[in-house]
Protein backbone atom coordinates (compact mmCIF):
# COMPACT_ATOMS: atom_id res chain seq x y z
CA UNK A 1 0.00 0.00 0.00
CA UNK A 2 2.83 2.41 0.82
CA UNK A 3 4.33 1.72 -2.60
CA UNK A 4 1.00 2.50 -4.25
CA UNK A 5 0.85 5.83 -2.41
CA UNK A 6 4.36 6.72 -3.52
CA UNK A 7 3.49 5.88 -7.13
CA UNK A 8 0.32 7.96 -6.92
CA UNK A 9 2.29 10.92 -5.52
CA UNK A 10 4.77 10.64 -8.39
CA UNK A 11 2.09 10.48 -11.10
CA UNK A 12 -0.48 12.77 -9.51
CA UNK A 13 1.28 16.11 -9.85
CA UNK A 14 0.07 16.68 -13.40
CA UNK A 15 -3.46 15.44 -14.08
CA UNK A 16 -4.97 18.50 -15.72
CA UNK A 17 -7.88 16.48 -17.09
CA UNK A 18 -9.10 15.60 -13.58
CA UNK A 19 -11.42 17.93 -11.65
CA UNK A 20 -10.10 16.72 -8.30
CA UNK A 21 -6.60 17.75 -9.39
CA UNK A 22 -7.78 21.30 -10.14
CA UNK A 23 -9.61 21.48 -6.83
CA UNK A 24 -6.41 20.51 -5.02
CA UNK A 25 -4.35 23.05 -6.97
CA UNK A 26 -6.80 25.87 -6.26
CA UNK A 27 -6.82 25.06 -2.55
CA UNK A 28 -3.01 25.06 -2.66
CA UNK A 29 -3.00 28.60 -4.06
CA UNK A 30 -5.37 29.83 -1.36
CA UNK A 31 -3.37 28.09 1.38
CA UNK A 32 -0.09 29.60 0.18
CA UNK A 33 -1.60 33.09 0.19
CA UNK A 34 -2.89 32.58 3.74
CA UNK A 35 0.59 31.42 4.76
CA UNK A 36 2.12 34.52 3.19
CA UNK A 37 -0.46 36.76 4.86
CA UNK A 38 0.27 35.18 8.24
CA UNK A 39 4.02 35.57 7.78
CA UNK A 40 3.58 39.21 6.76
CA UNK A 41 1.52 39.83 9.90
CA UNK A 42 3.88 38.06 12.30
CA UNK A 43 7.07 39.46 10.77
CA UNK A 44 6.40 42.95 9.37
CA UNK A 45 9.99 43.20 8.09
CA UNK A 46 9.53 40.13 5.92
CA UNK A 47 9.67 41.08 2.19
CA UNK A 48 6.04 40.07 1.55
CA UNK A 49 4.87 42.77 4.00
CA UNK A 50 6.58 45.43 1.89
CA UNK A 51 4.95 44.19 -1.32
CA UNK A 52 1.35 43.88 -0.18
CA UNK A 53 -0.72 44.60 2.90
CA UNK A 54 -1.24 41.25 4.71
CA UNK A 55 -4.97 42.02 4.97
CA UNK A 56 -5.08 42.28 1.17
CA UNK A 57 -3.21 38.98 0.85
CA UNK A 58 -5.75 37.29 3.13
CA UNK A 59 -8.66 38.63 1.07
CA UNK A 60 -7.09 37.56 -2.23
CA UNK A 61 -6.33 34.16 -0.69
CA UNK A 62 -9.96 33.70 0.34
CA UNK A 63 -11.05 33.82 -3.32
CA UNK A 64 -9.28 30.57 -4.41
CA UNK A 65 -10.71 28.91 -1.30
CA UNK A 66 -14.23 29.80 -2.44
CA UNK A 67 -13.56 28.75 -6.03
CA UNK A 68 -12.15 25.38 -4.93
CA UNK A 69 -15.03 24.86 -2.49
CA UNK A 70 -17.53 25.64 -5.27
CA UNK A 71 -15.86 23.10 -7.57
CA UNK A 72 -15.88 20.51 -4.80
CA UNK A 73 -19.55 21.17 -4.09
CA UNK A 74 -20.31 20.75 -7.80
CA UNK A 75 -18.33 17.52 -7.81
CA UNK A 76 -20.17 16.19 -4.75
CA UNK A 77 -23.58 17.01 -6.20
CA UNK A 78 -22.97 15.81 -9.73
CA UNK A 79 -22.58 12.29 -11.00
CA UNK A 80 -19.32 10.39 -11.12
CA UNK A 81 -16.69 11.71 -13.50
CA UNK A 82 -16.27 8.32 -15.11
CA UNK A 83 -18.87 6.62 -17.33
CA UNK A 84 -20.65 3.64 -15.89
CA UNK A 85 -20.16 0.38 -17.76
CA UNK A 86 -23.09 -1.86 -18.59
CA UNK A 87 -21.75 -5.39 -18.37
CA UNK A 88 -24.68 -6.93 -20.23
CA UNK A 89 -24.55 -4.67 -23.29
CA UNK A 90 -20.84 -3.86 -23.20
CA UNK A 91 -21.65 -0.16 -23.62
CA UNK A 92 -20.71 2.80 -21.51
CA UNK A 93 -23.46 4.87 -19.96
CA UNK A 94 -22.84 8.44 -18.90
CA UNK A 95 -25.33 9.93 -16.47
CA UNK A 96 -26.11 13.59 -17.07
CA UNK A 97 -24.35 15.96 -14.70
CA UNK A 98 -26.21 18.54 -12.62
CA UNK A 99 -24.81 22.01 -12.04
CA UNK A 100 -25.99 22.09 -8.44
CA UNK A 101 -26.97 18.55 -7.59
CA UNK A 102 -28.58 17.83 -4.24
CA UNK A 103 -27.60 14.69 -2.32
CA UNK A 104 -28.76 15.30 1.26
CA UNK A 105 -28.40 11.63 2.11
CA UNK A 106 -24.62 11.76 1.56
CA UNK A 107 -22.25 13.03 4.24
CA UNK A 108 -19.76 14.23 1.64
CA UNK A 109 -22.36 16.53 0.06
CA UNK A 110 -23.09 18.18 3.40
CA UNK A 111 -19.37 18.53 4.04
CA UNK A 112 -18.90 20.39 0.77
CA UNK A 113 -21.97 22.58 1.37
CA UNK A 114 -20.73 23.66 4.80
CA UNK A 115 -17.25 24.25 3.44
CA UNK A 116 -18.59 26.47 0.65
CA UNK A 117 -20.70 28.42 3.14
CA UNK A 118 -17.64 28.86 5.35
CA UNK A 119 -15.52 30.21 2.49
CA UNK A 120 -18.20 32.79 1.65
CA UNK A 121 -18.10 33.98 5.26
CA UNK A 122 -14.30 34.17 5.04
CA UNK A 123 -14.70 36.32 1.92
CA UNK A 124 -16.88 38.71 3.92
CA UNK A 125 -14.58 38.72 6.94
CA UNK A 126 -11.36 39.32 4.99
CA UNK A 127 -12.99 42.01 2.86
CA UNK A 128 -14.28 43.85 5.91
CA UNK A 129 -10.79 43.62 7.46
CA UNK A 130 -9.61 45.86 4.62
CA UNK A 131 -11.89 48.57 5.98
CA UNK A 132 -11.45 48.58 9.77
CA UNK A 133 -14.43 49.79 11.77
CA UNK A 134 -14.40 52.79 14.11
CA UNK A 135 -14.52 50.68 17.29
CA UNK A 136 -14.14 47.16 18.66
CA UNK A 137 -17.88 46.45 18.41
CA UNK A 138 -17.88 47.15 14.69
CA UNK A 139 -14.76 45.00 14.25
CA UNK A 140 -16.34 42.11 16.10
CA UNK A 141 -19.58 42.27 14.10
CA UNK A 142 -18.15 42.66 10.60
CA UNK A 143 -14.76 40.92 10.86
CA UNK A 144 -14.66 38.53 13.80
CA UNK A 145 -18.23 37.17 13.70
CA UNK A 146 -18.11 36.01 10.04
CA UNK A 147 -14.64 34.59 10.68
CA UNK A 148 -15.83 32.71 13.76
CA UNK A 149 -18.98 31.38 12.05
CA UNK A 150 -16.98 30.38 8.96
CA UNK A 151 -14.45 28.56 11.13
CA UNK A 152 -17.24 26.58 12.81
CA UNK A 153 -18.58 25.56 9.39
CA UNK A 154 -15.08 24.63 8.26
CA UNK A 155 -14.55 22.49 11.36
CA UNK A 156 -17.86 20.67 10.84
CA UNK A 157 -17.05 20.21 7.15
CA UNK A 158 -13.57 18.89 7.88
CA UNK A 159 -14.83 16.35 10.38
CA UNK A 160 -17.63 15.19 8.06
CA UNK A 161 -15.10 14.60 5.29
CA UNK A 162 -12.88 12.74 7.76
CA UNK A 163 -15.74 10.55 9.02
CA UNK A 164 -16.86 9.81 5.45
CA UNK A 165 -13.38 8.62 4.53
CA UNK A 166 -13.02 6.55 7.72
CA UNK A 167 -16.60 5.19 7.57
CA UNK A 168 -16.45 5.64 11.35
CA UNK A 169 -16.18 8.46 13.89
CA UNK A 170 -12.43 7.88 14.05
CA UNK A 171 -10.11 5.47 12.31
CA UNK A 172 -6.37 5.36 11.68
CA UNK A 173 -5.63 4.49 8.05
CA UNK A 174 -1.97 5.40 7.40
CA UNK A 175 -1.89 3.44 4.14
CA UNK A 176 -4.76 5.42 2.61
CA UNK A 177 -3.84 8.63 0.80
CA UNK A 178 -7.41 9.94 1.10
CA UNK A 179 -7.17 9.52 4.88
CA UNK A 180 -4.06 11.68 5.02
CA UNK A 181 -5.72 14.31 2.84
CA UNK A 182 -8.77 14.64 5.11
CA UNK A 183 -6.60 14.33 8.25
CA UNK A 184 -4.48 17.34 7.32
CA UNK A 185 -7.57 19.17 6.12
CA UNK A 186 -9.23 18.61 9.51
CA UNK A 187 -6.05 19.70 11.28
CA UNK A 188 -6.15 22.93 9.29
CA UNK A 189 -9.79 23.46 10.24
CA UNK A 190 -8.88 23.06 13.92
CA UNK A 191 -6.12 25.65 13.51
CA UNK A 192 -8.54 28.13 11.91
CA UNK A 193 -11.10 27.52 14.68
CA UNK A 194 -8.59 28.23 17.46
CA UNK A 195 -7.40 31.31 15.55
CA UNK A 196 -10.94 32.67 15.30
CA UNK A 197 -11.60 31.99 18.98
CA UNK A 198 -8.54 34.03 19.96
CA UNK A 199 -9.25 36.90 17.57
CA UNK A 200 -12.31 38.34 19.34
CA UNK A 201 -11.93 41.93 20.54
CA UNK A 202 -13.08 42.73 24.06
CA UNK A 203 -13.67 46.12 25.65
CA UNK A 204 -10.78 47.49 27.72
CA UNK A 205 -8.47 44.67 26.70
CA UNK A 206 -4.99 44.70 25.18
CA UNK A 207 -5.28 42.13 22.37
CA UNK A 208 -1.75 42.33 20.93
CA UNK A 209 -0.39 39.07 22.34
CA UNK A 210 -3.66 37.22 21.78
CA UNK A 211 -3.93 38.42 18.18
CA UNK A 212 -0.35 37.33 17.53
CA UNK A 213 -1.22 33.89 18.86
CA UNK A 214 -4.35 33.92 16.69
CA UNK A 215 -2.20 34.63 13.63
CA UNK A 216 0.09 31.74 14.57
CA UNK A 217 -2.87 29.39 14.51
CA UNK A 218 -3.97 30.88 11.18
CA UNK A 219 -0.53 30.01 9.87
CA UNK A 220 -0.73 26.46 11.25
CA UNK A 221 -4.25 26.07 9.83
CA UNK A 222 -3.07 27.22 6.41
CA UNK A 223 -0.16 24.76 6.52
CA UNK A 224 -2.58 21.95 7.39
CA UNK A 225 -4.81 22.93 4.50
CA UNK A 226 -1.79 23.13 2.20
CA UNK A 227 -0.73 19.58 3.04
CA UNK A 228 -4.27 18.26 2.59
CA UNK A 229 -4.66 20.13 -0.69
CA UNK A 230 -1.37 18.83 -2.05
CA UNK A 231 -2.54 15.28 -1.32
CA UNK A 232 -5.74 15.83 -3.32
CA UNK A 233 -3.62 15.85 -6.46
CA UNK A 234 -2.03 12.37 -6.15
CA UNK A 235 -5.36 11.18 -4.72
CA UNK A 236 -6.82 11.85 -8.17
CA UNK A 237 -4.26 9.41 -9.63
CA UNK A 238 -5.26 6.77 -7.07
CA UNK A 239 -8.95 7.17 -7.94
CA UNK A 240 -8.14 6.77 -11.63
CA UNK A 241 -6.21 3.58 -10.93
CA UNK A 242 -9.11 2.18 -8.93
CA UNK A 243 -11.57 3.09 -11.69
CA UNK A 244 -9.38 1.48 -14.36
CA UNK A 245 -9.22 -1.66 -12.24
CA UNK A 246 -13.02 -1.73 -12.00
CA UNK A 247 -13.31 -1.22 -15.77
CA UNK A 248 -10.91 -4.10 -16.40
CA UNK A 249 -13.01 -6.34 -14.18
CA UNK A 250 -16.18 -5.25 -16.01
CA UNK A 251 -14.61 -6.00 -19.38
CA UNK A 252 -13.48 -9.41 -18.12
CA UNK A 253 -17.01 -10.22 -16.94
CA UNK A 254 -18.38 -9.01 -20.28
CA UNK A 255 -15.97 -11.30 -22.11
CA UNK A 256 -17.11 -14.26 -20.01
CA UNK A 257 -20.76 -13.27 -20.56
CA UNK A 258 -20.25 -13.06 -24.36
CA UNK A 259 -18.39 -16.37 -24.47
CA UNK A 260 -21.25 -17.99 -22.58
CA UNK A 261 -23.81 -16.66 -25.07
CA UNK A 262 -21.79 -17.79 -28.06
CA UNK A 263 -21.26 -21.22 -26.50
Amino acid sequence: MAGAIRRACFRGWWLTGDLNWWIGLTFVVGSLLFILGSIGTLWPNFPIAGVANPATVFFVGSVPFTLAALLQFYQAGSTTEFPEHDVASGQSKTVQRKLLGCRPSELGWWSCLLQLSGTLLFNLSTYQALHPGPNWVSEDIWVWLPNFAGSILFLLSGYMAFAETCHEYWRYLPGNISWWAVFWNLSGCIGFMISAFLAVLVWNDDPVTRLQLSTWFTLLGAIGFLLGSLLLMPEAATEREEHCSVNDQDQHRQSIFSDGLSG
